[in-house]
This record gives C-alpha cells, sequence and structure tokens, in this order.
C-alpha cells in the first residue's frame, strides 16, 4: 500500500512540473470514436450509440495560453426496439451535428472543454404495429440542442482516451481520440 501511495504522489507531482505542449494549438485536428452509455430514446437498446466527432482548432493562446476553440462535427447512430401489444418496433436514429467547443488545459496532456452542438436526429422506423399503436415521438425526427463537458488524455503525442458527458445521442460517451 505503501508503495502504491509514493507511485501516485509521484505521478501526480509529475503532472506540475512536466513540458506543458498546448494540445488544442490552432489548425490542430482531433476525431473521437465512441461508445455511449444511457441515450434519451427508451426502447430496448439493440445496437449502443456509436459516436464520431471532428473537432479542428480555429484559435489558440487564449487565457494565459491555455485556452482554444474549436469547430466541427458530430455523427452518431442508434437503435432500439419497442414492444406494444404483443407487436415489435424497430427504430433507428441518427444524429448528424456541428459543435463548438471551448478548451483549456488544466495540466499536460490532459484537454478539458465544454461547448455546444447544432444538430438533426433521422429516425427510421419499421414495425409489424400498424402506427396508430406506438408512440409518435419514436417517429419524430427533430432538431437538437446539446450542451457537452468533456476531457481527453492522450498517453502517446498523437492517441488518447475521451468521455464526454451531455444532451447528445447518448449522455455520456467514452472512446479512442486521435490528433491527426
Amino acid at each position: 500500500m505503501k508503495k502504491f501511495l509514493l507511485a501516485a504522489l509521484v505521478f501526480v507531482g509529475s503532472l506540475g512540473v512536466a513540458n506543458a505542449q498546448e494540445i488544442a494549438s490552432k489548425g490542430t485536428s482531433m476525431v473521437n470514436l465512441g461508445i455511449g452509455l444511457g441515450y434519451r430514446f427508451g426502447g430496448s437498446m439493440s445496437v449502443p450509440p456509436l459516436s464520431v466527432a471532428y473537432d479542428y482548432s480555429l484559435k489558440s493562446g487564449l487565457i494565459d495560453g491555455n485556452g482554444a476553440i474549436t469547430l466541427g462535427g458530430y455523427l452518431a447512430y442508434t437503435s432500439a426496439n419497442y414492444s406494444y401489444w404483443a407487436q415489435s418496433t424497430t427504430a433507428s436514429y441518427t444524429v448528424l451535428g456541428v459543435r463548438g467547443m471551448f478548451h483549456y488545459q488544466f495540466v499536460p496532456k490532459l484537454d478539458t472543454y465544454a461547448g455546444l452542438m447544432l444538430g438533426y436526429h433521422f429516425t427510421s422506423v419499421s414495425s409489424t404495429a400498424p402506427a396508430e399503436h406506438y408512440e409518435s415521438s419514436i417517429a419524430a425526427s427533430a432538431f437538437d440542442m446539446g450542451v457537452i463537458l468533456g476531457a481527453r488524455y492522450f498517453f502517446t503525442p498523437r492517441i488518447g482516451a475521451f468521455t464526454e458527458l451531455g444532451y447528445t445521442l447518448p449522455y455520456w460517451n467514452l472512446g479512442v481520440t486521435f490528433k491527426l
């Protein structure tokens, strides 16, 4: 236990003395490939939320050189099954959006960010039930606006892990990130 605590203390201490290199410097592109946990459409999930997000850094060097602004795109997909009166309905949801983020790097290798996503979710429904027997909200395509809070940790200069919380297709998204 003492060795573990000492190793943890050395690791945390090294974060502060490591050479800080801005992760989201101007002109940098990053891609997230994620899987979501929890989503807002209900039903029994048949395909978990899968997503791809792209961020391009428009401006960096903000707020003591640690802040940046990115603009990018978002694409996600999931499907769910619903049962009504012994009949089944399958709904597929695809979200296509644009997202803008403010990034702030508190410690080296860690990119924290918050922002907004504007998008549209397309819905496709197949059912053995007549349309009046399933909720119209299942079949409704609509505009979306999401708020996102996220973090990326880079294990190498180009590969890392990310997590995001927010109101997009999944409530919680995590996966791998690549710096291009």
